[in-house]
């Protein structure tokens, strides 16, 4: 009987008992599935939703984070510059970063370039891969594909053949078959091809092998005898949407994909991922707004911007659905734990109901359903959370798909029929002629409608997917639909042994089997490095010295071509104060004396708080950031923050980088630079005080000379120098006499006067300095403080010397500054001994 059955197979503990070794259900995270299901999805109340393959669900928590975020933030056009616009433009970067570090990869590999879905960048591939035609001097380009591959894959041939470009259909067993490699002399051939195929069905859920990338692109496995250089086009869609991919590992050309398959929100946005060793040699014809660097309306004359997202980013982006993005993110992780989890999850539930539907027998033994898969569901490697099958009657006669919808819908469960826009896969499973698709045409059934049966024939079958918020209750609720609607109480019995040893009918010969996938390799592990080694002995006052020898040798180390020339008058020009900013935007620490490291003062602008999106918060943008007051405590070895109203909360100096740290990228005034989370507790301190969410990062010193590097223009020095959270340089130097003849200019024009000392700590500099003559300092070259040596950039960029940057030093209030000036200014010397400067 289906109650008693109920008791036995379709129970939670025989389910249990089912999962594949490895495969655990739920997510470990202290809270049951069906808790978190009333929490985030209390819309799917009586429902049971088996249609993931076609939309995942969006979460509640991510909704109103989006929503948060949009009633909290002004977002305004990307390509505008003002601060609204800034702020989605920076905000739409760090997604780009978010959506690579999600694949395992980075911008040194790959580029991400947002489309309204994978339709869209399959088409765009399309229209962009350098293809050689036919009739050409060079061997012709050939597009291929395999059968098994979504209808906007196969129309890409549409474009193919309008440029004389000839299209190859593959079929899955044509591909195991394929010559293993072709003569050396036509692997040197330069022609381009194009391969396509699913890194997962999504008719079946067979995965195919993601070592073909890499065999095709070697060589090794040709779809074709056909000379020349082989790319591959992985259409992630269906198998990003539960599995992990690493394209540190498979490094496919090109990868299309649409978020709503992942998160169920935004729909209508996609993206491209292409490989950067291909895309220098991508072509594009037409141009829209934003993709252009110049050109001009009355001749033909069009340059297009150096980076490749923009230059394929036609028009404005869906800027508003790419932040959702962030927010899809951070719900996903923050629920499951991971797409390894969600992987595991998904997959258990798909291998159990596979098992009770393929025993489900009639009393005259007839199996219930005919199941079309590549795999025995043994496998989560080689088989996705994906079941297609047909009902069938005792005769083994096929029902419609249609009727079994409408019953489906009866019980409130929601299931996919039809062929699902893939009619490569409907044919090989079904064993549909080509002659019956043009006879049902004829016959007046196109793809997507309710005609399920020609001639007694199915034209498609049904299909159940699952996703990472579905649940034992969603199995158990569609297999008791089948067995109440196709069983008798007689008929309904089910052998416990069959499915609690996974016992199940042999995979026809005629059809593929993959149970052997590639691994995947482990994510690569950043390893740790300290920031830098602090003398035990260091104060806490903000005065600190070096041992006397190590000062000693590194004032020695000073450059000889250093030499001061001094201006008429020759008063020394001195230090008066220093500040550090150790939280970017946040209020200055003043000191007299202070360490100095590579990318500049230790510890400056090492940290920043960013918005609940990742990017970079100013005081633009939260002007109460001047309000926060850090400061740091070498001794002690913390760094203290206040603020008015608020208990002072310290953060640690030493470097947490390491494998509990979560490194994530950001961006700074347009440089990339990779940092890591500093925690709950700081976030909310920040949080209340600021009242908006946000979170402090810290720039990975393990990323330091790598991340944020900048060439340094107009600085005689062509090397990349390291910096920090800083926009431009590693110091940021003023003249006090500038300062004051600036005060005089503005003053009039000011109700209340400015105070000199407010004016300085407007500019946020690092080195205030005393000289005779307000803006001398635009004629320095270089300058010398103490063993410190600096090249300076309109008299304000200070950077390290190179040939010096690797020695550690202090800067001191009361240093004199020692200027070399530039070689086209007039050098006055001095007027008398007490005015030389000593070298």
């Amino acid at each position: 009987m289906p109650g008693a059955m109920a008791g036995q197979p379709l129970s939670f503990r025989a389910f249990l008992d089912a999962r594949p070794a490895g495969c655990e259900y739920g997510y470990g995270n202290g809270e049951g599935l069906s808790a978190l299901r009333d929490r985030e999805f209390p819309r799917l109340r009586g429902i049971t939703y088996l249609d993931h393959a076609g939309s995942a669900l969006f979460p509640e928590s991510l909704l109103k984070a989006f929503t948060d975020d949009l009633r909290n933030n002004i977002y305004g056009n990307p390509h505008s510059q003002n601060i609204s616009s800034k702020l989605t433009y920076d905000t739409i970067e760090h997604v780009r970063y978010r959506i690579l570090q999600h694949f395992h990869t980075t911008a040194e590999d790959y580029t991400v370039i947002f489309t309204s879905g994978c339709t869209a960048a399959l088409k765009l591939v399309a229209e962009s891969f350098p293809w050689i035609p036919e009739g050409t001097k060079q061997p012709s380009s050939r597009f291929c594909y395999l059968t098994d591959s979504h209808t906007s894959v196969v129309g890409m041939r549409g474009i193919t053949a309008s440029i004389n470009v000839l299209s190859v259909p593959i079929k899955p067993k044509e591909i195991l078959l394929a010559k293993s490699r072709l003569p050396a002399e036509e692997q040197n051939c330069a022609t381009p091809h194009l391969f396509s195929y699913p890194a997962q069905s999504n008719f079946s859920g067979t995965k195919y092998p993601l070592s073909w990338i890499q065999d095709i692109k070697s060589g090794r496995l040709c779809p074709i005898e056909q000379p020349g250089k082989w790319f591959v086009l992985l259409d992630a869609a269906s198998y990003v949407s539960s599995s992990p991919l690493d394209l540190g590992v498979h490094q496919a050309d090109f990868i299309p994909i649409s978020f709503y398959k992942i998160f169920g929100f935004p729909t209508g946005l996609g993206a491209l991922l292409v490989n950067n060793r291909i895309a220098p040699l991508l072509r594009k014809t037409y141009f829209g707004g934003g993709t252009a660097a110049a050109y001009l309306a009355g001749e033909d004359f069009y340059f297009p911007r150096k980076s490749i997202a923009e230059r394929f980013e036609d028009g404005t982006v869906s800027f508003l659905d790419i932040i959702a993005l962030k927010h899809g993110f951070d719900v996903l992780e923050k629920l499951t734990g991971g797409m390894e989890k969600i992987k595991q999850h998904t997959f258990a539930l798909a291998h159990y109901t596979y098992t009770v539907l393929s025993n489900l027998k009639y009393a005259n033994g007839a199996p219930v359903v005919r199941i079309y898969s590549d795999t025995d569901f043994s496998n989560p490697d080689a088989q996705g959370p994906i079941i297609n099958f047909n009902v069938l009657d005792e005769n083994g006669q096929v029902l419609g798909f249609s009727q079994v919808d409408s019953m489906a819908s009866l019980h409130n469960i929601h299931v996919r029929t039809g062929c699902f826009c893939n009619t490569g896969a409907c044919q090989m499973h079904l064993d549909i002629s080509n002659e019956e698709i043009q006879r049902n045409l004829q016959a007046g059934h196109v793809c997507g409608d309710n005609i399920d049966l020609v001639d007694g024939r199915p034209t498609g079958s049904v299909r159940i997917s699952f996703g990472y918020m579905s649940s034992f209750e969603d199995a158990q609720t569609f297999l008791n639909f089948i067995i109440a609607t196709r069983l008798s109480n007689s008929d309904a019995e089910i052998p416990l042994q069959s499915v609690t040893k996974l016992t199940t009918e042999s995979v026809p010969d005629d059809h593929l089997s993959f149970n052997k996938a590639d691994k995947l390799s482990p994510t690569l592990q950043i390893s740790d490095r300290e920031l830098g080694n602090i003398p035990s002995e260091a104060e806490t006052t903000g005065s600190w010295q070096p041992p006397e020898p190590e000062a000693e040798s590194m004032r020695a180390a000073v450059s000889e071509t250093a030499v001061p020339m001094c201006r008429k008058g020759g008063k020394p020009i001195t230090v008066t104060k220093i500040y550090l900013y150790p939280i970017k935007s946040c209020s200055a620490f003043e000191v007299t004396e202070w360490p100095v490291g590579n990318q500049g003062l230790l510890y400056d602008r090492n940290w920043m708080v960013v918005n609940q999106n990742g990017v970079c918060m100013t005081q633009k943008q939260e002007p109460r950031l001047c309000l926060v007051n850090p400061s740091i405590d070498l001794k002690q070895k913390i760094m203290v923050i206040q603020a008015e109203g608020m208990d002072p909360i310290s953060v640690p100096l030493e470097d947490k980088t390491g494998k509990e740290a979560v490194i994530c990228e950001s961006k700074v005034c347009s440089h990339r630079v990779k940092t890591y989370d500093c925690g709950e507790r700081i976030a909310s301190w920040l949080s209340t005080f600021l009242g908006r969410p946000c979170r402090l990062i810290r720039q990975s010193s393990d990323m330091k000379s790598k991340s944020h590097q900048k060439s340094t223009k107009g600085l005689s020095s062509a090397t990349n120098i390291s910096l920090s959270l800083v926009n431009e340089a590693q110091y940021l130097l003023i003249n006090v006499a500038s300062i004051l003849q600036l005060k005089e200019h503005i003053s009039a024009r000011l109700k209340e006067p400015s105070e000199i000392e407010e004016l300085i700590r407007r500019f946020r500099a690092n080195i205030v300095i005393s000289a005779p003559e307000s803006f001398e300092e635009e004629e320095w070259a270089e300058i010398s403080i103490g063993a410190l040596q600096f090249q300076t950039n309109f008299g304000i960029y200070l950077m390290n010397r190179p040939l010096c940057s690797s020695f550690s030093d202090t800067l001191s209030v009361g240093s004199q500054v020692l200027p070399v000036l530039k070689e086209n200014t007039e050098i006055q010397p001095p007027t008398s001994s007490e005015e030389e400067c000593s070298g």
